[in-house]
């Protein structure tokens, strides 16, 4: 089966690189360092190499603690940081650009054979460390075959990915089984993963509860507060394509019925979206300023006749939940499974979600039993819970607090996924 697999990779190695170049025509990043997707990389030092798997910039970021754990208490070891996504590679130059060259960033391979071969005889890594979802068939074989232990960090299943996983499962069951260890953000990601037979993995919950909010973020989003006036916020963040619309035909329904006008600010997920809902805004005669045009105009002040500030930056997610009174968490109004609460509950702001979490579940349910969120049917039932919390400021206060215990409450995953991984390095030194 993993031949097969490797055949269709390889078979399919011009659409993706074609697709590469497609996207780069929004996204630079994609253009660059091609080679490396290939496994081609320049000369490397020879210090001992811990290698982390970070997807994208979700991914990135969740790993950020971990990897600076890592560099603290390793002063010998080198750290090579992957992505498959060019914001990836962005997210993660931004976090550790204070940590010079005892990290390095590259791609990672496509998950054919020769190209992992490369890939893993180039670096010799001393540990393997994926963070949160990926088993990659070839990638796992290599490592195997090269003596390179294999860890899951973070790890989430969800149903949906499970059943996936099921369907596939003479080639992604071998696969599972080689992971030497796995730790869980969740006990039901855990049963989900003993599902496909990895009976050793460990609870040690999610490290983005480690992620210490930058202060400077938090002073931006002063800054920028004090540029819209007197008005209340209302944030969606993270939101994904057909979830706009919604939010945008819910706003213009209530906004002739409101005396306080509240400003909307909409954080698109993916940059290569910014142009899209720009797009959107424009056809629907609606007033809106771009992030990046205030970046440019450091004295534009948003008065009462702009309505909605559409957020096209990377990077600044913890500034608009700091400039906000009440966020949404977006991917949750349409069946994407949701994005994680975490960075709104740790700026200690009222949290409100649509239905589908699918992939966030436990965690949401637990925000929710802790009153730090709401769960809300649809867009129109999400912005009527908004202005409820305008106007209710000891219910906001009260959410505000729940949101940011809980953020505190939750912490501690990266020490004990620390724990695990320590062992794996001592009983291999290099």
């Amino acid at each position: 089966m993993r031949a097969l697999y490797s055949l269709i990779w390889g078979l399919s190695l011009p659409f993706a690189l074609f697709r590469l170049w497609w996207r780069g025509r929004r996204e630079p990043g994609y253009r660059q360092h091609i080679v490396e997707r290939l496994g081609f990389y320049p000369v490397g030092n020879s210090l001992p190499t811990i290698w982390v798997h970070a997807v994208s910039a979700g991914e990135t970021r969740a790993a950020e603690p971990l990897i600076r754990a890592l560099l603290t208490t390793r002063p010998q070891h080198r750290l090579l940081l992957t992505h498959m996504t060019a914001t990836g590679r962005e997210t993660g130059g931004k976090l550790f650009a204070d940590v010079g060259a005892r990290l390095m960033q590259a791609y990672l391979p496509y998950d054919i054979n020769w190209m992992m071969r490369r890939f893993i005889r180039h670096f010799d890594p001393e540990l393997c460390v994926l963070i949160e979802t990926e088993v990659w068939p070839n990638l796992i074989a290599q490592c195997e075959a090269h003596q390179v232990p294999v860890t899951l960090v973070n790890a989430r299943l969800s149903e949906k990915s499970l059943r996936k996983a099921l369907r596939l499962s003479s080639l992604i069951l071998p696969a599972a089984h080689a992971i030497r260890a796995v730790a869980a953000q969740s006990n039901p990601d855990a049963q989900r993963l003993q599902q496909l037979g990895i009976s050793h993995a460990v609870v040690t919950g999610n490290m983005k509860f480690d992620v210490t909010p930058p202060p400077l973020m938090e002073e931006k989003g002063i800054v920028l507060r004090q540029r819209f006036g007197n008005r209340q916020v209302i944030l969606c963040a993270s939101t994904r394509d057909g979830e706009e619309e919604l939010i945008l035909d819910a706003f213009q329904e209530q906004l002739p019925l409101l005396a306080e006008k509240p400003l909307l600010i909409i954080t698109p997920r993916h940059p290569q979206r910014f142009d899209q809902v720009s797009a959107l805004l424009g056809s629907r005669n609606l007033r809106y300023v771009r992030r990046s045009a205030m970046e440019q105009d450091t004295t534009m002040q948003l008065g009462n006749e702009v309505q909605i500030l559409l957020g096209d930056s990377m990077g600044e997610m913890y500034m608009y939940y700091a400039a906000s009174d009440v966020a949404f968490v977006g991917g949750s109004l349409v069946p994407l499974g949701g994005h994680n609460l975490i960075e709104a509950c740790a700026m200690g702001k009222p949290v409100l979600t649509g239905l589908h979490t699918f992939n966030f579940s436990e965690i949401t349910d637990q925000a929710i039993a802790a009153e730090a969120a709401l769960r809300v049917d649809g867009a129109r039932s999400m912005l009527h819970e908004a202005l409820a919390l305008l106007t209710d400021a000891p219910l906001r206060q009260h959410m505000g607090q729940q949101a940011h215990g809980f953020f505190l409450q939750h912490q501690g995953a990266t020490a004990r996924t620390m724990q695990i991984l320590d062992g794996f390095l001592k009983q291999n030194p290099r």
